[in-house]
């Protein structure tokens, strides 16, 4: 019988486990909104959150948990202020500083 895993579960478990991996992902998420892939940045929001925990982030970032699990459902429509606190906070939560290499 072949093993079979979920791979956001496989990913959402890396990344709680894996600053480095974090950080990757927060790069990917700022590539996505670059390239103009918000749905794939959200989802990649979404299980960065997960990893971490709603209830952490929503620290800081000051609001409830509830609303920052809202703002990146799949059908949400988050604000650029919103997503850019949220990033802003994360970013600062792993200690990197995002460089833009032109190119």
């Amino acid at each position: 019988m072949a093993l079979t895993y979920d791979a956001r579960e496989v990913f959402v478990e890396r990344a709680r486990k894996s600053r480095r991996y974090r950080i990757a992902i927060l790069g990917e998420v700022l590539e996505c909104i670059a390239d103009g892939e918000a749905n794939t940045a959200r989802d990649l929001l979404r299980d960065y959150v997960q990893a971490v925990g709603s209830k952490k982030v929503a620290r800081l970032v000051c609001k409830e948990p509830q609303a920052v699990m809202r703002m990146l459902r799949p059908s949400s429509n988050p604000s650029l202020d919103n997503i850019s606190k949220l990033l802003a906070s994360l970013r600062k939560h792993e200690g990197v500083e995002p460089r833009v290499n032109a190119g």
